[in-house]
């Protein structure tokens, strides 16, 4: 009786064994994680203590060659005090991403939320959409690090500066203006890092500052935008940029991701600012961490590194680029460049091992702050995130309603749109991209979902048919343009999809056209000569293109640009061109014509220097013609505007000092030049100037729909590099038709009326401001007393 029992209680404990390592296999989970038995006695373990003291703890129980093998992003183990290996290296642009080796798909999560790319996304103008959007990435990321399919580090936003139109990697930005990329990156990091984005899905109502859902990291710091023209390369570019240029458009987004949005990690450029490169350079890493309060880790970009020696050329040897990107205040190196060369420069005096020590305080800060020393995730509060958390109904349903708000109709003659589903029309879908699935753009994942815009229409066209044109987007050859011309005329109605892909723009690829491709536009005017009514040009593409021969064409009713949509452009493009979404989106770049490629793309100079023929860039300080201006998008609906409350006039004397009060009333009664702006340096609690402008917006449409309000300002041209004009706000908004709607934009004086001067300062000019909503303006004039 008694090995009866013994041998069921064998068999039961076996089952259970069984049950609970196919329940581990099955989820993925993996067992290897820090402070684990009999690992969990160390006081870095103890999560009551605080992170720097946690985190000095580690640093101090490491040998050198233990530290070293720490500074490459592929971390490796240290099995005596149980620290797993770790990749930091992981993206999630808009969506988790294949491009790092921190995510894969190979496990029971095959696939995960493709968002819009950026750009589309920017061009929303929604705040609230970047932060949910950001906020479903980190749920999703949290999941597949359940299941051991992630790391918990994300490599993202990319918020450098569209300057240049032709740049591949322009469509991973938030698009040109300053202040429009710094309010992304603020959403963008608050969403993916914010605990708060994420306690509805887990149930926990604690706040804590430094706890962090997920790590997001602002990227490329600075001057990062441009990667292969003529002669150079992103890896050996020394980007000479002024110091007026420097503060008032290149760092204004990543000064606002880390105030504002608190990022815990800054990644470093491959590109050189004013001969230093930038992983190398005390001054502008310095800046990030003694000026703005930067607290988190500082990542090169991948062999950045190596490029100091290797391409830029700055230094002597490899011992020589890593000392100076450690001295510097980078923490931790994309490659294998310092694994192979930081002991050799601690032999020859180049660094000392504090050095290494600083850097590893910041890693393990973070890594602290995510939770992993706080032993098995799986128990932690964010452990029952799961497959079920990815490619959710609700992420789904928040992809499309991205696509939506950020496609922008660029022409709508006579009202050609929207198509009225219920006449049974039949449809032709024309162009080599339309039957594609990827519809991602760069930095993507595989998605949920695979929907081409041919698969979306062909759910709201009674009869469609299809025919490519040509071969592919490079379009050399018009061997497919009598099926396409046959094919068009068959149908009422026809849409043309054509633009640009991967092949014409992405990372390590820019281009030299700003055209369409090969013989697309020969394509275009084609089908739309043999079409009965006129045609709906679709674009695809992350960068402007110069399409003046189709807005310019009668034939070319509508022209819809959709960037690149993410999983649910077929669908979100089919519901605008059939009216059941009113278009809203708002292009956040301009568009320049053909011309602008004689402009050199190394000119880094933002201000236009007629002296020289140079045009400016941005609508900031563009002095050129454009295809469509930065802003534009249009509606279904006519929208009317009237300011409700806005002051009429600013004092400074209130916040100004008395000596500088008494020298600028000195100037101004001298008439001298200087008494024409105030240095923000000079005035003291500026924030105490904000105001609210109060707008009633009047859809005299007869459809609802959304829709933005942008608040521009243009000031007194007190010194030369005044901008033409500049975004003061935006606010997106839902609107009834035939009906008001009211929304209100904070101004703060100090920062959105403001602009540097030659020497890089921040001044204030005073007299007259104009702000602009559409066609109806309102004066403020800021005084001394």
């Amino acid at each position: 009786m008694r090995k009866q029992w013994t041998w069921s209680s064998m068999m039961m404990m076996m089952l259970v064994l069984m049950l609970f390592l196919v329940s581990e296999t099955a989820i993925g989970i993996s067992n290897d994680y820090a402070c684990k038995f009999p690992h969990h006695s160390y006081s870095f373990c103890d999560a009551s203590l605080p992170t720097l003291a946690r985190a000095r703890s580690i640093v101090s129980l490491l040998t050198l060659p233990e530290k070293i093998l720490l500074l490459s992003n592929d971390a490796s183990s240290i099995p005596r005090l149980g620290i797993p290996a770790y990749q930091w290296w992981s993206e999630s642009l808009h969506g988790l991403a294949l491009n790092g080796p921190g995510v894969s798909f190979n496990g029971t999560i095959p696939s995960a939320t493709t968002f819009p790319q950026v750009i589309l996304s920017a061009a929303s103008f929604n705040r609230s959409l970047w932060f949910r959007t950001a906020a479903a990435i980190a749920r999703e990321a949290r999941a597949m690090f359940n299941v051991g399919q992630a790391g918990l580090t994300f490599w993202a936003p990319n918020i450098n500066i569209f300057r240049d139109p032709r740049w591949g990697r322009g469509q991973e930005t938030p698009g040109e203006d300053p202040m429009l990329a710094s309010a992304y990156a603020v959403e963008y990091v608050r969403g993916l890092q914010g605990i708060r984005g994420i306690h509805d899905a887990v149930g926990n109502d604690d706040d804590d500052d430094d706890e962090l859902m997920v790590s997001a990291c602002c990227k490329h710091f600075t001057a990062y935008d441009l990667d292969k023209w003529e002669q150079f390369a992103r890896y050996n570019f020394n980007a000479v940029v002024s110091q007026q240029d420097l503060e008032d458009t290149y760092q204004p987004p990543f000064r606002g991701c880390i105030q504002q949005g608190k990022a815990s990690c800054l990644m470093c450029s491959y590109n050189a600012v004013n001969g230093v490169p930038a992983c190398a350079s005390e001054e502008l890493l310095g800046l990030a961490r003694d000026k703005w309060g930067f607290k988190g880790y500082i990542t090169s970009d991948c062999d950045a590194v190596a490029t100091v020696y290797e391409s830029q050329k700055y230094v002597n040897s490899s011992e020589d680029a890593v000392a100076d990107v450690l001295k510097a205040g980078m923490d931790i190196d994309c490659g294998t460049f310092m694994l192979r060369h930081t002991e050799h420069a601690i032999e020859q005096g180049k660094i000392k091992e504090e050095d290494i020590d600083r850097a590893l305080l910041n890693l393990f800060s973070v890594q602290l702050r995510l939770g992993l020393f706080d032993g098995d995730p799986i128990r932690g509060q964010f452990g029952k995130l799961g497959s079920k958390d990815v490619c959710s109904p609700e992420h789904k349903t928040l992809a499309l309603e991205a696509a939506r708000q950020g496609i922008v109709l660029l022409k709508n003659d006579k009202k050609f749109l929207p198509l009225n589903r219920d006449i049974g029309a039949s449809l032709a879908v024309i162009g080599p991209m339309a039957t594609t699935s990827k519809l991602g753009g760069g930095y993507s994942g595989i998605p949920c979902s695979l929907t081409s815009l041919y698969g979306g229409l062909g759910e709201f066209a009674e009869g469609i048919s299809f025919s490519f044109g040509c071969h592919d987007v490079s379009c050399e050859s018009d061997d497919g343009f009598g099926e396409a011309l046959d094919t068009a005329k068959k149908a009422d109605f026809v849409v043309i999809v054509v633009g640009l892909d991967d092949t014409q723009e992405t990372e390590d690829r820019d281009r030299v056209s700003l055209l369409l491709p090969g013989k697309q536009m020969d394509l275009v005017s084609s089908v739309a000569d043999a079409s009965k009514n006129p045609v709906i040009l679709v674009l695809i593409g992350g960068g402007p293109l110069d399409v003046s021969f189709a807005e310019e064409n009668d034939k070319i009713g509508s022209i819809l640009w959709v960037g690149y949509p993410g999983e649910a452009g077929g669908k979100a493009l089919a519901e605008i061109i059939f009216g059941e979404f009113n278009p809203v989106g708002r292009l956040p770049m301009t568009w320049y014509p053909e011309a602008f490629t004689n402009v050199p793309m190394n000119d880094m100079n933002m201000r236009a220097d007629p002296s020289r023929g140079y045009p400016g860039r941005t609508y900031r300080f563009y002095t050129g013609s454009r295809v469509y201006g930065f802003g534009h998008g249009l509606s279904y609906s006519h929208f009317s505007y009237n300011f409700l409350s806005a002051p009429s006039k600013i004092s400074l004397s209130r916040i100004i000092n008395d000596g500088s009060r008494k020298r600028l009333l000195y100037q101004a009664r001298k008439e001298v030049y200087g008494a024409d702006y105030v240095p923000i340096s000079e005035l003291q609690n500026c924030n105490s100037l904000s105001f609210s402008v109060d707008i009633s917006v009047t859809n005299l449409g007869d459809l609802d729909g959304s829709h933005v309000v942008m608040l521009f300002s243009k000031g007194p041209k007190v010194v030369d590099g005044s901008p033409e004009t500049q975004l003061v706000g935006f606010s997106s908004l839902h609107t009834v038709a035939n009906k008001s709607t009211d929304t209100s934009i904070l101004v703060h004086p100090c920062e959105h009326l403001s602009f540097a001067d030659e020497q890089g300062r921040r001044i204030l000019p005073m007299g007259y401001h104009t702000l602009s909503v559409g066609d109806v303006e309102h004066i403020v004039s800021i005084q001394i007393y």
